[in-house]
């Protein structure tokens, strides 16, 4: 029984042995091999996506339509508050003045509860069709930007056209790639040419 257990703690420790052994290996094995690829004749380009933001026509006037919206959003929703509050504000000063019965003090809590909540309905339903309609527009110029992008590289024999953003992937890219000025006008004249094209 003694020999049985004296096997058995040897054979543990020449396990944990060799499993020590094999994790200094894997250690030293982890040095990277990167081989440099030959890229030939590829044509890569880039554009700057916070340019096409403010060059973009399309682009521009849907974030116009919807920067308006939200405005006007905000300032229903502050409309709103504000009437609530002052409808607070005026019927409490009648009720400390005295000049307000038990009854009237009900139905002035009834009506600020219905207003509250109006404004937070309001809220609510207003603020997600915005965000909603936000979305797909936002949506809709990805789709189109992804569309002329294809047909960009196409007519200019670009294979890989990338899109170099503050805090994205790429921390540098040769400005001679940049092709922003170019590609932002293609964008512009291929949406005047949709729009004729719809108007067919």
């Amino acid at each position: 029984m003694k020999n049985i257990m004296k096997i058995t703690v040897i054979a543990c420790v020449l396990v944990l042995t060799a499993c020590g052994d094999n994790k200094e290996a894997e250690k030293e094995s982890t040095t990277a091999k990167v081989e440099t690829k030959n890229v030939g004749d590829l044509k890569i380009a880039f554009y700057d996506q916070d340019s096409l933001k403010v060059y973009f026509d399309y682009y521009r006037e849907q974030d116009s339509i919807v920067t308006k919206k939200q405005l006007s959003f905000q300032n229903e929703v502050q409309r709103r508050t504000t009437e609530l509050q002052n409808y607070l504000v005026k019927n409490d000063e009648r009720a400390r003045s005295g000049l307000l019965s038990q009854n009237e003090i009900l139905q002035i809590q009834q009506v600020a509860q219905q207003k509250e909540a109006s404004l937070m309905q309001y809220q609510q339903t207003e603020g997600a069709k915005l965000e909603e309609e936000t979305y797909n527009k936002l949506e809709a110029i990805g789709n189109k930007i992804e569309l002329f992008a294809k047909k960009y590289c196409e007519e200019n024999g670009i294979d890989i056209l990338m899109i170099y953003a503050k805090g994205g992937q790429f921390n540098y890219i040769n400005s001679s790639m940049d092709v922003t000025k170019e590609f932002t006008t293609y964008l512009n004249d291929q949406q005047e040419q949709l729009a004729e094209d719809i108007k067919k």
